[in-house]
């Protein structure tokens, strides 16, 4: 199952020139390094969970334990893990997959767009299934788990 998943690449290039701008990532780093508990703070607050949106409403647990998980992780590790989301190629690796494939995308999903990423990600895939969710962010698991948690299920009983 690949659920709200970066491959095949985020980062834009010659080879994917509707990636991400470089800059997007270096401002992420940039972020992480000038106040790590802010922007741990600040990033789920805003788009990981789709709270920026107009009505929407924040929950403040699971802003808090986005936090708690974010500053128990290494700094240096979660400054490297930017670099390794965004410009890792996955392309080749998905063609090699097999088995059957369950591909889960918000369609509003602020961090990793779908259309660089799921729709993608479905077509390299050799025996891909597609479930694209309206209106749902990337943390889509913890603000919609009583729906895609029933599919996940499905699928693994499939």
């Amino acid at each position: 199952m690949l659920i709200g998943a970066v491959p095949p690449v985020m980062v834009k290039s010659a080879s994917n020139p509707d990636g991400i701008p470089i800059e997007v990532f270096d401002g992420l780093r940039k972020q992480l390094v000038d106040n790590r508990s802010q922007f741990y703070v600040d990033f789920p607050t805003g788009p990981f969970y789709g709270f920026n949106r107009p009505n929407a409403k924040p929950v403040t647990g699971i802003i808090q334990n986005w936090w708690r998980q974010g500053m128990m992780g290494g700094a240096k590790a979660h400054y490297d893990c930017i670099k390794a989301f965004s410009e890792t190629d996955f392309t080749e690796d998905l063609k090699l997959i097999e088995v059957p494939t369950l591909v889960m995308h918000g369609d509003d999903d602020q961090i990793v767009p779908i259309a660089n990423s799921a729709l993608l990600s479905d077509k390299l895939l050799k025996r891909s299934s597609l479930k694209v969710y309206k209106g749902f962010p990337h943390g889509m698991c913890t603000t919609q788990a009583d729906v895609v948690n029933p599919d996940l299920l499905a699928f693994i009983q499939s």
